[in-house]
Parts: C-alpha cells; sequence; structure tokens
C-alpha cells in the first residue's frame, strides 16, 4: 500500500520497498540539507532561504515515530547547510533538533563529526538531500531522500546509477518533498497510524515525547575556511 500511494504521487523507490524498510528499521538520526531541500533554493537579499510549518510538522512527525519505535529513545536530528542560514538556525531552536551546521562545504566530515557526537554509525543516519554538495553524504548513509527537481536531469540520473538514492520524491523542491519523505518513511516503518494516534490523544504518549523533545539543547557549528568545525552561539 505504501509503495502504491508513493508512487502514484510520482515518487520513485529506486531501492526495493522491502530492503528499504530493513534499512529504515536501523535509523536513529535523520540529517537534512537546507536550500533545495525545505525550499526551491532562491535566496534573500541577506542570503537566507524559508520553511514552510508543511515540513516542520512533518519532520516532527517522523521523530515522533522514531522515538515510539526505538523504545521512547529520542532520534537525533541535525541540518547540514553549505552556507549560513539564519531560518536554519531558527527551524533548529524552535523545534530543539540537536545541531545545525553552516559552512559544511565537506559535508562528509561534518557527518563524520556528528557520528562521533552522538554515538552513531553511517547505516544508522536518514539523509534527505537534493544537489551535488550532498553526495559525499549520500554514499555512506543508511536511508537516502532526494528531493526532486526535473531541472537535475543528468545529476538525477547521476545519483541513481551511482547507487546514491533510496527514493526520489514525487515533489519537487519548494513543493512539500520534506513532508513527503518524511510521510513515507514513517510508512515503512509501520509508525503513521501509531502516530497519529497518539498526537490525537496527545497525553499521556506525545506528551512524554514533546515534553523530552523540548528539552533538548541545540547546538550550533560553523566549518571554518580550514575546515575546523567551531561551536558558536547562534539562537
Amino acid at each position: 500500500m505504501i509503495e502504491t500511494i508513493f508512487t502514484s504521487l510520482g515518487g520513485q523507490f529506486v531501492t526495493p520497498v522491502d530492503e528499504l524498510t530493513e534499512k529504515m528499521r536501523r535509523v536513529r538520526a535523520v540529517v537534512f540539507d537546507w536550500d533545495g531541500v525545505f525550499n526551491d533554493g532562491t535566496k534573500t537579499g541577506s542570503g537566507s532561504s524559508p520553511y514552510s510549518e508543511v515540513d516542520s510538522m512533518g519532520t516532527n512527525l517522523l521523530r515522533f515515530g522514531l522515538w515510539l519505535h526505538h523504545g521512547e529513545k529520542m532520534p537525533v536530528t541535525a541540518i547540514i547547510t553549505g552556507v549560513t542560514n539564519t531560518m536554519a538556525d531558527h527551524l533548529t531552536g524552535r523545534e530543539h533538533f540537536q545541531a545545525c551546521y553552516s559552512q559544511a562545504r565537506h559535508k562528509i566530515d561534518v557527518l563524520h563529526h556528528l557520528l562521533e557526537r552522538y554515538n552513531l554509525h553511517p547505516h544508522e543516519i536518514a539523509f534527505f538531500f537534493d544537489d551535488a554538495l550532498d553526495l559525499s553524504v549520500a554514499e555512506v548513509a543508511g536511508v537516502r531522500v532526494m528531493i526532486r527537481r526535473s531541472a537535475n536531469p543528468l545529476l538525477t540520473n547521476y545519483v541513481v546509477n551511482n547507487g546514491f538514492v533510496d527514493y526520489l520524491t514525487g515533489h519537487q523542491s519548494g513543493q512539500f518533498a520534506v513532508r513527503e519523505g518524511c510521510e513515507m518513511l514513517l510508512g515503512l516503518l509501520g509508525q503513521f497510524e501509531p502516530v497519529m494516534l497518539e498526537r490525537l490523544r496527545y497525553r499521556p504518549v506525545y506528551d512524554r515525547y514533546y515534553a523530552e523533545r523540548q528539552a533538548l539543547p541545540s547546538t550550533f557549528w560553523t566549518v571554518s575556511p580550514s575546515g575546523e568545525i567551531l561551536p558558536n552561539e547562534q539562537g
């Protein structure tokens, strides 16, 4: 049923659904690129780019589903972006993501920092991405969701042919593709209906999750031109 629902949107399961489901069951962290993932990549004069409440809710539902799946253990959630973006910092702080990395030109180095800090392995990462700068992480992450964009057919073919993606979204960047990917992964986990039921009830289960989420500190990091990953006081 999950495969039918999402392929009807134009989504493409590059990895067979049964295999992707097994990979998803091991996921303990979700990492997002920013530009072209939470938005269409258009920048303002200040260099920022927005996000939508629709996608934000998707991230929260996925985190709650993973929390349920792993026996009420909070998944790690992070943003890794190649630039500095005030709205990425804002979403990180508001939603209590554990980390936001800015100026990450070589993202695999940043991923290694995240893995070490939270005692994770690459196969435990679900990664949402859209472009060439992200491929070093997509090469090693356990679950890879690529945000579709019809303007880069050669890149898409390259990613598919080299095994860097498990699912291509039906929706394009800027069209709530993050929400699509989050719901798809929840469906594969068998957690969508439990998440909806507990979200409806709110207490006591979702209330426990929400209190734990709200208590999480968010850390903000900037990668220096030399590649050093430095803490900052954003948010």
